[in-house]
Formats: C-alpha cells, structure tokens, sequence
C-alpha cells in the first residue's frame, strides 16, 4: 500500500513515474484492440490494359486462399483491399501510398509487372511496410545493389527462369543461333539477358534483337526483319501479347520454320486458354505449371477449376504464394502484425516445405531459390498445357554465376548482353 503525506501529497518523482504508466495505457490498450481488429492486406494488381489478364488471374488466387481459410488467419478477421495500377508504374506508386498512408495495411502483396516494382521500391523502403511480390521482378536493382528488407519475393527473377531456358536450348535441343524479341521494359529486357548469358554460355550465340513496345499494335515490322537463319527464337512477352504475337507468327508462314522458346508468361495457361494451333510446340521455363504433380498443385488446380471453371497458371500461383507466406508470418507471430519487428522478421524466416512452388526459401538478398522447369505445349484430351520435360532443381537468381561477379555487371537492358557478332 502506498501513503502520503497529507500536506506534502506526492514527491515529484513519484508523480513522474504515475504519470509516465499512465501515458503507456491508451499505446496499450490501442495495440490490445488493433490485435484483436481484423488484418488488412493491401493488393496492387491489374485490372486494366494489355495486363489485365493477368491481373484478373491474381484475384482468382487471392479469392481462393482467402476462402480456403474462412477469411481468418491467426483468429483475426483478414481483409483484402485491392488497387489496380493498371500497369503504370506512376499509377502503382500512387496506389502503394494509398495503401499505407490512408489505409494503414501492415503488409502489401503485388504489384504486376516489374517497372512497376522498381517504381515503389524507395517508397517501400521509406514507408518501412513489408510488400511479397507476386510475380517476376528485377533481380539486379530491386533485389540486390540496393537490398530492400521490406521488399520480398513469391516468385524468382525473370532471368532466374530463361537461364535454365537457354541453357537447355543449347545442351538438349542442340540450337547454336537464336534471335530475340521481346517486350521493351524490364521484364523483356531480364528474361532476353538470362537467356542470352545462359545460352551464349553453353555454347550457342544470339544473333539479333528487337524490342517491340509493351501495346505494339502490330508485330509484322518486326517479323519482317526476323532473320531466317537461326535455329531459334525467343520470345519475352506478358498478358494478350504472346496471343497476338503467336497468331501473326503463324500468318507470317514461320511456324514450324523457325522454332520458338519463350518466358513463363509466353504460353501462361491464362492467355494458353485462348491459344489454338499456334502455341503448339512453343517451349517455356517457368516456376510453376498447373501439370506440376503435387499434393498441394493437384488440390489448387481442382479448386480453381471448381470456382473459375480453368486451370489456374502462374499469376494466380504466384498471388496464392504471396497470401501463403503472408499467413505463415502472421501465424508465426500469432496474429500481431501491430508487432513490425517481429512480423518483418517473421516474414523474412518464412521456409515451406510444401506449396504450390514445392520446397520455398528465401537467399539473403529476399528471393526464392526455386525449381524451374522446362515446359512445352501439347494438347491433351482437347486441351492445350505446359507438359514438363525438365526440371531445373533449386535454381538460384546467380544461376551458376559468383553472386559478387555477377552483381558487378551492368543491369540487363537493350544493349547488355551485347551482341558479339
């Protein structure tokens, strides 16, 4: 029991002391309530433009895990608040700020496309709120020179993926010259360089390359121009365009003359859905494919067929994984994301043994090392899908280059890799 003295009341250090407890009550009893309120993930996706297919497959993912765990994780209510940047990376910073200034998420998950990514990143850092990207983003500045703890990774690096391509362009199918064609942004440009290092390494050499903008309203200029004496082409795509691409590649007479090889998104069984005859063949490398034989894939690709009446591919993976690994840090902190610290750590230690990926880590710089696997298009019992010829196991996003070598390089653009003929 505590006294005091009648005239003298309380001495003035007692009164500091009360009066400090006193101020940490309301910071208490707010964290006691925002724990026990329902969790808010913020989800920059797209919903309009040439990616908006994508974007609407991301949903599918998002809606299904949400529905899979009664829209609770760690006893607290989840909410899902969803931004479309409609593939600008202007219009994505906005909508990132959105997010964290108005509506306080604790953790975001997107964006789309990689320009994207690398326009929220200082953002992100200055913000100090956690963001898994869903799909392939930039390996060398938003994953390394400039090491982002807040940013981490669903899905490995674009050029992650197209170095198991080229290389297995050279060593298996025996091709010593490739052309390239691909999207004019960061996500072209890192699958084009990982291809080229890969297949230049192995022994073949890439002889020509154009850049078509993202919305090309025509690709026969570039077709015009394509070199008929390679053995290969690549092609680095996303959204609508590996359609269009693939269907005047075709009318131009060049199916089945010059075969094509391509990135994940090229034969996506999104935009594979909406392909005929014209993907046939086409060989792609990529994380994930709805013919993958897992417990966990077998058990998603049901479940998508079931509510979207298709099978899902790898921008519906993807954003699943991300919610995946969000869960799994909030379940590790149990439920107190108020707790930033401790959730961004949290995040960073997430390791999963199953998934839709198979065995997840994270490397030091916050990317997957991940199995690729080399597809190609067959039709089966009337249906177009990626059937799985290799796999790449445990790939890394330095393939098999020394991480401090391969970091002293310039970024992949336009112009690196060079062309050395």
């Amino acid at each position: 029991m505590v006294t005091k003295h009648p005239k003298r009341g309380l001495s003035r250090r007692a009164v500091l002391k009360l009066g400090a407890a006193a101020s940490l009550l309301p910071a208490f009893a707010v964290r006691a309530r925002a724990a026990s309120g329902p969790i808010q993930v913020g989800f920059l996706t797209v919903n309009t433009g040439p990616l908006a297919a994508g974007g609407k497959q991301q949903e599918e993912g998002v809606a299904l895990f949400v529905k899979q765990r009664n829209g609770t994780i760690a006893g607290r209510k989840l909410t899902v608040i969803t931004e479309d940047t409609a593939g600008n990376p202007a219009q994505a910073k906005v909508k990132t700020q959105e997010l964290v200034e108005r509506d306080k998420v604790p953790v975001m998950i997107g964006p789309l496309a990689t320009n994207e990514a690398l326009a929220i990143d200082d953002y992100v850092r200055n913000a100090k709120v956690p963001l898994i990207t869903t799909t392939s983003s930039a390996t060398v500045d938003l994953r390394v020179r400039k090491v982002n703890p807040w940013v981490l990774h669903a899905g490995g690096t674009a050029p992650q993926v197209t170095y198991a391509l080229g290389d297995y362009a050279a060593r298996t199918l025996h091709y010593k010259t490739a052309a390239i064609i691909a999207e004019d942004f960061t996500y072209g440009y890192e699958g084009a360089g990982g291809f080229q290092l890969a297949f230049e390494e192995a022994g073949g050499r890439v002889v020509q390359k154009q850049w078509p903008p993202l919305n090309a309203p025509d690709y026969a200029p570039y077709l015009a121009q394509l070199s008929r004496s390679v053995d290969c082409l690549y092609m680095g795509f996303a959204g609508i365009n590996p359609l269009r691409f693939l269907t005047q590649y075709k009318e131009y007479g060049l199916k089945g003359k010059i075969p094509v090889l391509g990135n994940t998104t090229s034969t996506d069984e999104g935009i594979l859905r909406r392909m005929g005859d014209e993907a046939l063949g086409v060989v792609t490398a990529g994380w994930y494919a709805a013919t993958l034989k897992s417990a966990d894939n077998e058990k998603f690709v049901a479940a998508i067929r079931a509510d979207y009446g298709h099978v899902p591919g790898f921008y519906t993976a993807g954003a699943y994984e991300a919610m995946l690994i969000v869960a799994n840090a909030i379940e590790r902190v149990k439920g107190d994301v108020e707790n930033a610290p401790a959730f961004l750590k949290a995040l960073h230690d997430v390791h999963l043994t199953r998934g839709l990926f198979g065995k997840f880590r994270l490397d030091a710089y916050g990317t997957p090392i991940l199995d690729i696997h080399i597809r190609k298009v067959e039709r089966r019992d009337g249906q177009l899908e990626n059937a799985i010829l290799k796999t790449y196991p445990q790939v890394s996003q330095f393939w098999n280059y020394d991480p401090q070598k391969f970091m002293a390089q310039p970024n992949f653009s336009r112009s690196f890799p060079p062309l050395k003929s």
